[in-house]
């Protein structure tokens, strides 16, 4: 073995190790990180895009103080509902939680399912401008004036690779990717290509795989039942006094409020806002668990399995 790997593979040992446990949303992801953070006196990191928002605690089945069970949950109610959070964000604050957890000697644990965020943490975020007002303001005089629609073709004129991935009904993106061109010259796609040397920790990934579809399902329409019996209306009813809120905020569009929002504003029946809600959250699940089994270096995990922990463990000690 030559002297240079065997200095790389003694540098890899070297690094502190981050436990990630990824799923779909209610695969039990939640508890079994608070049952590892107990076995290693470990801390937790929410790596979820709706529990980041206060005052939104019903509706994205927020842990309870109880049931953190006395284990620190960094990144949970950090911004309003009305302000808005980026990938870029969540990677600066999980490496400041990250190296205050390793500097007292514990283990992080991140868990969530908002993939976005773990692909920007682990492999790495482009070298993208920050937001310019200036700029978002003459983009949207452009789509005030000749519609979504054109704004998107343009988009696919300019970067049909982006143009082809973001939705034409995604004003967010689509009004993103524009600003980026207009900013450097260069598009999405190209400065996406462009990838930082990774962080130095050592990632040891898990990921809640269910193979019972069915079961999985079976537990989302629990929890949003369980939902609508802990008074989620109330919870959006206290949320629609805030007058800064509406329907395109990624706050609210987040699974279950945008349903519940809708059925407040009289667009269908208590009865049909349950039943998108549930069919929105399988749909969720969906899209998370065709990223994961895409997803390069994650140990699969069954969900529900009371052995979980003790296949974690030889990983981490």
């Amino acid at each position: 073995m030559s002297e240079t790997i065997a200095a790389q593979i003694e540098n890899d040992k070297a690094l502190p190790k981050v436990v990630t446990i990824m799923g779909p949303t209610a695969s039990g992801k939640t508890a079994l990180a608070i049952e590892l953070a107990q076995a290693v006196n470990g801390e937790i990191i929410s790596v979820d895009s709706a529990l980041i928002y206060r005052h939104m605690d019903i509706g994205t089945a927020k842990p309870s103080l109880e049931e953190q069970a006395g284990i620190p949950h960094w990144l949970i109610d950090i911004v309003e509902p009305e302000q808005s959070y980026s990938v870029a964000e969540f990677c600066k604050d999980t490496i400041a939680c990250i190296e205050d957890i390793l500097s007292r000697g514990k283990v992080p644990i991140l868990t969530g399912g908002t993939m976005m965020y773990f692909n920007g943490l682990i492999k790495g975020l482009s070298n993208l401008p920050n937001a310019d007002e200036k700029t978002r303001a003459q983009i949207q005089l452009f789509i005030d004036e000749h519609g979504l629609e054109a704004a998107h073709e343009q988009l696919k004129e300019i970067d049909p690779e982006s143009g082809t991935r973001i939705h034409q009904n995604d004003p967010q993106r689509i009004m993103r990717a524009l600003e980026v061109y207009a900013l450097t010259g260069k598009t999405m796609t190209a400065l996406q290509g462009i990838k930082p040397e990774p962080l130095p920790y050592d990632f040891v990934q898990f990921s809640l795989m269910p193979e019972d579809r069915a079961l999985l399902h079976k537990r989302i329409e629990q929890r949003f039942d369980l939902m609508l019996q802990n008074n989620f209306e109330q919870e959006v009813k206290n949320l629609r006094k805030n007058k800064a809120l509406h329907l395109d905020l990624p706050a609210i569009r987040s699974v279950g409020y945008r349903q519940m929002w809708q059925y407040l504003d009289g667009v269908f029946s208590y009865d049909e806002m349950r039943e998108k809600g549930i069919i929105a959250t399988r749909q969720l699940a969906k899209r998370q668990i065709t990223w994961l089994r895409g997803w390069e270096g994650a140990i699969s995990l069954e969900t529900g399995d009371s052995k979980n922990i003790d296949l974690i463990l030889p990983y981490i000690r």
